[in-house]
């Protein structure tokens, strides 16, 4: 009997360690090879003390052209630049016009000193595109951050343009184990790296911010020869201190759902092969909601209920989202000197050379207020979503908050505002979408029927190749066949090409559940995941989003933040819906460059 127990206790050993392994994929660390190689590390990965640029004027010491892993695919993309304030070095030149450094340990710069600075990492990719590493110095792009006694860690990455995910972050995590190797020479707390982004770079800093150390990633940093080991043969971890997403285009296993839940269900012209399919989404939102239990900042469960107006808008849930597009109006109406006019604050900046229109980005960091946007990373409506005007598209100055109000009211009274308290009460959702945040994108908004959209690039197995990723699309496509045969726009084919997008693996044998997993920062932050628990999670979060933007869900951001909250709690987390504002760089008040220096001093000091 007793060899009996020893035989049944040895067999669910194995079946629990087997069903790790299809849980995760390949990526359980070997711990062999050129990573884990001090020795390999140290010849090829260290950092030339005696070749550093500097800046007097704006006494800057830097470097560009750091190769950040030995197997790089592209070094264009796979180096960085570090830029240190002068202050943090002890120096002398050389004959070749290069400087010698040493950190000067009796520095202070600001609140720091040369061993306590934090490190800022920009995540510059709109679109997860791939982002070239700085060629060239411009003191412009880093000195508010030098100036506040930051290190500035630049680094390019790969992108849907020239791989495919998850190289981008995999490239990113690898530079942050680059600056973690030669921590021992270079100035810093290398425990405090923070990243920040917009758009697609904000979706990548919720990356970083919520897969630290996930063995998910194992395997890609292997493959490039990122740096795993440190000088004396100890794990190097790859988790960050710090997060900031402006507009994050992410969460993308529910964004399709969640965008036509949130806007399409309201204006799509429901007599159409995709306005059926915008409604079983919007259905499947729900029962996504209802499992996933997020809970609100009080820790009460969010929930979906039916309601006999529009698609399971009722519930907790939809009565927090109502709140929160509430909170918005009446934070903007706190914060607004009148007379004011939209055009003239509704944008912040982007990314500087960010060239949002498909050119690849510089990779160089957002600063300023340059009042223009990012372009979208979806294709134009295709006609199916029944047009209203987005009142908020005016030049138009606005001399009270009443006027304002009566303006976005138009014929309908939707908000109700008390100008005593200068408050405001919202009526719906469906009120506020269709008039200030038409959906810009067709259905599916993120894994396009004709795999058209950014996402599906980033998904294809390779640079030139684009893929389907959602299982629920894939699932309804599949289930619902003869409902939406009946529509002349339909396609047979839509099934069998999500069925099959969805059956590849990568070149390192991982499935498109994995992958998708890896870039979903939910999967790292919910219990309803099988990741929860997997990864190292960065303390500290700020969340903006514009909440005009049709690039996304407003459900995406708010998901977001709610995960995080519950995860590190309130103290740690900032999160800001921009009134006013689209796919920008939303601030409620100052610019983002200044109010990201001050936020990282505030989570430090």
């Amino acid at each position: 009997m007793k060899k009996l127990h020893l035989i049944i206790i040895a067999l669910i050993i194995l079946i629990s360690i087997v069903g790790v392994f299809f849980l995760t994929g390949n990526s359980t660390p070997t711990g062999e090879g050129p990573s884990y190689n001090a020795s390999a590390l140290t010849n090829n990965l260290s950092v030339d003390m005696n070749n550093w640029q500097y800046d007097e004027t704006n006494d800057i010491y830097y470097q560009i052209g750091l190769v950040y892993c030995m197997n790089p695919k592209d070094t264009a993309y796979e180096s960085c630049g570090i830029y240190v304030p002068g202050k943090y070095f002890e120096s002398s030149k050389n004959s070749n016009g290069t400087y010698s450094c040493k950190i000067n340990e009796n520095a202070k710069v600001g609140n720091y000193t040369s061993n306590s600075a934090p490190i800022v990492m920009p995540v510059n990719t709109p679109g997860y595109s791939a982002c070239k590493a700085p060629t060239s110095y411009n003191a412009g792009e880093v000195k508010n951050y030098t100036d506040a006694g930051f290190i500035y860690l630049n680094a390019g990455c790969m992108g849907r343009d020239n791989a495919e995910a998850p190289d981008g972050v995999v490239d990113l995590k690898s530079a942050v184990t680059y600056y973690r190797f030669n921590g021992d020479v270079l100035p810093g707390d290398i425990e405090k790296i923070f990243t920040f982004g917009h758009s697609g770079g904000g979706a990548q800093s919720a990356i970083m911010g919520s897969s630290g150390n996930s063995e998910l990633y194992t395997p890609y940093l292997e493959n490039i020869g990122a740096a795993m080991v440190d000088k004396d043969g100890k794990v190097l971890s790859n988790a960050i201190a710090g997060a900031m997403c402006w507009c994050p285009i992410t969460n993308l296993d529910t964004a399709d759902s969640a965008y036509e839940w949130n806007m399409g269900q309201y204006v799509r012209n429901s007599n159409s092969f995709t306005g059926a399919l915008s409604n079983d989404l919007a259905e499947s939102y729900a029962t996504y909601i209802n499992q996933l239990n997020l809970k609100d900042p009080n820790g009460n469960v969010l929930k979906l209920e039916k309601s006999d107006d529009g698609i399971y808008t009722s519930g907790s849930y939809y009565d927090y989202m109502l709140t929160v597009t509430e909170e918005s109006l009446n934070n903007f109406l706190n914060d607004t000197t009148f007379p004011y006019s939209p055009s003239s604050n509704r944008m912040g900046s982007i990314p500087s050379g960010g060239a949002p229109s498909g050119e690849t980005p510089t990779g160089s960091t957002p600063s300023g207020e340059i009042p223009s946007g990012e372009t979208p990373t979806g294709s134009a409506p295709n006609g199916e979503i029944q047009s209203e005007n987005t009142n908020t598209n005016s030049s138009t100055s606005y001399q009270t908050a009443q006027d304002y109000i009566d303006y976005l009211n138009g014929n309908d009274t939707w908000i109700q505002y008390d100008e005593k308290t200068n408050t405001a009460k919202i009526t719906s959702l469906e009120a506020f979408v269709k008039n200030c945040k038409n959906p810009s994108k067709s259905v599916a908004a993120f894994d396009d029927l004709n795999r058209s959209q950014a996402e599906n690039g980033l998904f294809g197995l390779d640079a030139n190749s684009s893929s389907h990723f959602d299982k629920d699309l894939r699932d309804l496509l599949n289930n619902n066949s003869k409902t939406y045969s009946k529509y002349a726009n339909d396609s047979k084919d839509y099934a069998r090409e999500y069925s099959n997008d969805l059956a590849t693996k990568d070149s390192l044998n991982n499935t498109m559940e994995t992958r998708v997993n890896m870039y979903n920062p939910m999967y790292y932050l919910c219990d309803y995941y099988d990741g929860a628990g997997s990864s190292d999670v960065a303390k500290y979060w700020r969340i903006n989003t514009g909440i005009e933007q049709g690039d996304t869900s407003q459900c995406v951001d708010v998901n977001l933040y709610l995960a995080v909250l519950n995860k590190v709690g309130k103290d740690n987390v900032e999160f800001s819906t921009v009134w006013g504002q689209g796919h920008t760089q939303a601030e409620r008040t100052g610019d983002s460059t200044g109010n990201f220096i001050n936020w990282v001093n505030n989570c430090l000091n």
